[in-house]
Parts: structure tokens; sequence; C-alpha cells
């Protein structure tokens, strides 16, 4: 195939970047290679360069096939075939750390005593730098430039105090897990079984579900199996049922046998999931927390407009609410509930285009946002606008659609975003600019509406995002877990996990990092 794939959505244009979607699943008695293709394709918003498939067999064996762009484009039912096996791990990839190229995809493979291991990971080593030495000063060598060869290789290694002719993946995970503080989730696939793993932080999500399965020798039985993805919309389609968010610090142990919880480290009294994933980055059919995206981003809506209502000038009859499709739309919906300004689209949004082999002409390039978004004219013009987005970043494409909604006709544009201003970047595994590229931490917010050409521009508070989504979290059961024991743990595991401390990292808000930065 070729890798030279075109985004015709250039540069300038670019949002926030999720880095990765990650997919396990451990059933001998399903074709896990064509399972795992299908969690992918749901995991495809969460990275979009490149994507893999590894899978174990009965004979040990690991087959893996990776690829540049879509999983659409990179598998078929030829080299989806000889992926045969009773396991598999999948991933998606967008390059935060390691450049853009193949061989950075995922997954990884890597030799060892016991036997080959896979590797999928989201999120970025926030101490990849001091690991990497380390790793280095004993003389191992790195052959691509992803902190994912640095967690393969941390594994690959027995822990001081263990037995050499044993495995001991569960010590070797732990021994990870006391040397990288955050931010990652994990899925491990090794010959007993597939594992997988949250950072003490909880920082990048992941989550568990079941699936009833014929049994091999007697079909008019079923066995529950077991799957693992980065979020549950995945977990969904393919018919599987989403039982619960992998806990911070948890390692999780599928196999044969079903699955067994143990505790790599003490999860944190300060768990910090990435408020992102609410704002933006997960679908709003996912569920996090015990509550559904698309409800949270409804309320963060509703907040909104009780913080930011309509200029008095807007009413029901010359007035319409819209969203920047598609992560926008919830929370336009509760925005126009709010204020009673009807709802409507008035923006259609091409999601095929920005992606192809296909190099555009001159011309098309030179017509930038509007390869992506379309205005529905008749719907807009002659109406006052309140457009609701997400967040602002580089405020490019904000500026683009306001001027491709004024040539629809629109006579005055109030723009309203349903998260505070991104004042900092972030290093644990979002592409979200440096602080030169962020135009909240550059200018005010008057400044801001100047330069994307609104008549009035207001963000949702923090308070306010907080609020939206912290009200709806359900409680969750205590797990019982064994605990994992690493001679460099810098606490000793707690038997049990009891997530109901919830708390969030904003640090793109606030700047208040929840861990240790050295890359």
């Amino acid at each position: 195939m070729d890798n030279n794939i075109n985004n015709i959505e250039e540069e300038e244009y670019n949002e926030p970047k999720e880095k990765c979607g990650v997919f396990a699943i451990f059933a001998p008695e399903l074709d896990v290679s064509r399972i795992a293709f299908f969690g992918l394709v749901a995991l495809q918003h969460r990275g979009q360069e490149s994507c893999g498939i590894a899978t174990y067999d009965e004979f040990q064996s690991v087959h893996v096939e990776t690829g540049m762009g879509l999983v659409n484009q990179v598998f078929n039912e030829t080299n989806l075939k000889p992926l045969k096996g009773k396991m598999a791990i999948g991933h998606t990839r967008y390059s935060t750390a390691g450049k853009s190229t193949i061989v950075n995809a995922q997954p990884v493979i890597v030799q060892t005593l016991h036997g080959q291991i896979g590797i999928v990971q989201n999120g970025n080593l926030t101490t990849a730098k001091p690991l990497r030495k380390e790793l280095m000063q004993k003389g191992v060598g790195f052959f691509i430039d992803s902190d994912v060869e640095v967690i393969t290789q941390l594994l690959s290694n027995n822990p001081e105090g263990c037995d050499p002719h044993k495995p001991n993946w569960e010590n070797r995970i732990a021994h990870f897990m006391s040397k990288a503080e955050a931010a990652y989730a994990l899925c491990l696939m090794t010959p007993n079984g597939i594992y997988g793993v949250r950072d003490s932080l909880g920082m990048r999500p992941l989550c568990l579900g079941s699936l009833e399965v014929p049994c091999k020798d007697d079909p008019t039985k079923t066995i529950t199996r077991y799957v693992l993805a980065s979020e549950s919309c995945a977990i969904g389609t393919i018919g599987a049922k989403f039982i619960r968010d992998v806990r911070p610090g948890e390692i999780v142990h599928i196999n044969e046998n079903g699955i067994t919880s143990f505790i790599g480290r003490s999860p944190s009294d300060n768990p910090a999931l990435c408020v992102f994933e609410y704002v933006y980055f997960s679908r709003p059919d996912s569920s996090m927390e015990g509550q559904l995206i698309h409800i949270v981003r409804q309320r963060m809506g509703e907040t909104l407009a009780r913080e930011s209502p309509p200029p008095q000038s807007c009413t029901n009859n010359d007035s319409i609410v819209i969203g920047v499709p598609d992560s926008s739309l919830p929370a336009a919906i509760g925005y126009a509930k709010q204020c009673g300004i009807p709802f409507t689209e008035g923006l259609t949004k091409n999601r095929y285009i920005h992606r192809t082999f296909i190099q555009p002409s001159d011309h098309l390039r030179q017509q930038g946002i509007k390869l992506k978004f379309n205005p529905l004219t008749e719907n807009i013009q002659g109406k006052k606008v309140i457009l609701v987005d997400d967040s602002i970043v580089r405020a490019n494409t904000i500026k683009a659609l306001i001027k491709l909604i004024r040539s629809a006709g629109a006579t005055e544009i109030h723009v309203r975003i349903s998260s505070p201003p991104v004042l900092h970047p972030c290093y644990m595994g979002i592409d979200m600019a440096t602080h030169d590229q962020l135009i909240g931490h550059n200018r005010t917010i008057e400044e801001i509406r100047e330069y994307i050409g609104a008549e009035s521009l207001q963000y949702l508070t923090l308070e306010g995002l907080m609020k939206s989504v912290t009200v709806g979290i359900k409680p969750q059961a205590e797990i019982n877990s064994t605990p994992c024991y690493s001679n460099s743990s810098p606490t000793i595991p707690r038997v049990k996990i009891n997530e109901n401390n919830q708390k969030h990292c904003v640090a793109c808000f606030t700047g208040d990092y929840p861990c240790s930065l050295d890359f």
C-alpha cells in the first residue's frame, strides 16, 4: 500500500488530536482479528495516521499487520485472513511522541526469554527522557523514537528479586508502573493472556467489556470472553456488554480462565482523567465514570447558556443556535434548550474528504475550510447566529467558519465556547500546540473576538465545566484486587480500589499539571 496519505485538512486548520485508541480481545472461539478491526473502526476518531492489529495463535506465534492511514484503508480481506489467533490487540495512532511514519505504527512486538509480547499504548510517558537514558546506560538500544519502545524494554526486563526462569508478567508490569507515573493506558499481549493497564492517575481512559460466545465443544452453551477498549463505543460496536472502567493503578488479566484484577501501583489520591475526553475527544455515545458523554456535553451547553446567554437583541424569530459538527452539537442542543432559541443545523461536515490518497488541485487547496464544511444557506440567511463550539486552540478553524457562515447570509454571529480558554499545552498525550501557538495564552477574550470576526465571544467558566462534568458521575463499587509487589514500588499497593474520589486533569486551562514532566 502507498503510505503517502495526503491530509487535505491543512495544518493551519488542525484541531487538538488525541494520541490514539487501543483495543484487545481474548476469544479463541472467534475470528479475533476481524473483531479487532471493527473495534478499531469505532475508535477511528482517536487517531487517523496509522493503525495495526496483532494476534497470538495456539502455537505461540504472533501475526501482525500495520499500515499508514485509516483502518478501512489499511485492512482488507486479504491481509486480515493471516491474522489467526485466540487473542488480538489493535491500535489507531495520532503521533504526539515520535514521527508519523510506519516504523512508529503499533502494535510493537518484542521477543523475550518467555516468548513474544505485543503492546499498544495511549498517552505519553511524562518521564520518557530519564527512563530512556537509564535503559541506554544499561546497554539497551532503541530502533524507534516513540516512547512505546521504552515501555516494551522495561517490560522485557525481569524485576530484581523475581525468578528469572518465570515470566512474572504481573510483577514486570508493576515494576514498570513504579517507574512511570503517567500518562498511559496499555494493552499487553503475552503467551498467557492479555493485560490491560492504566496509570495510577487514570489520565487516559480504558474500559472493560464482556462477550457471550458459543463454546467450541458444545455450541448450545456459551462462555464469557472479555474485551478492553479506550472507549465503550467500541465495546458496543462488536456486540459486547460494557462492564466498567479499568481503575487507576489497576492491572486486568484476561485469559482462558476469565478475568483477574491486580493492583500494580496504588491509585493516586488525586486522580486526573483528562477533562478533554468530555469536551471533545470521546465519541458522544461512549460512557465514562458512569455517564454518557452526550449528556455531559449537553449539560455544558445548558450551563454555558446560563452563564453567557445570547444578547438581548436575539429573539426566537430572528435567531438560531448552531453547533460545529460533530463534537459541539450536544452542547449546542443544550444551549438552545436552556435559552429558548431554536437549534438547527447550520453546517454540514464532509467526514470523508480530509484524508485521501488523491492529491487535491491548487484550486481545491485554496478552498480551505470549504473542503470540510458546507453551510446550510437557507437555514442561516437573514438570521442572527449563535455558534457553539467546544474549544478554541489556534482559532484559525473558527475564524474560517465565521467567514463561511457570514457568506451564507448571517446578519450577526455570536460565538459561545463550551469550555474555558485553552492557556497551556498538554504533555500527556494530546497534540495541543505550544504556548506560542495557543491564542488563549497570547490574547484577551476581546482580542480573540476581534481576530475571529464575531460580534461577541464568551467561554464556559472552569467552575461551570467541572460542575457539568461531575454532577452526573455515578458511584462505583469497590473491586477486590490482588496487589503486585515490586522492590522498587514507591508505595505498598492497596488491596481495594475505590474510585469515588473523582478529580480531573485541567492543566490546559490552569497550567497545574498533575504529574512531573521530563521528556
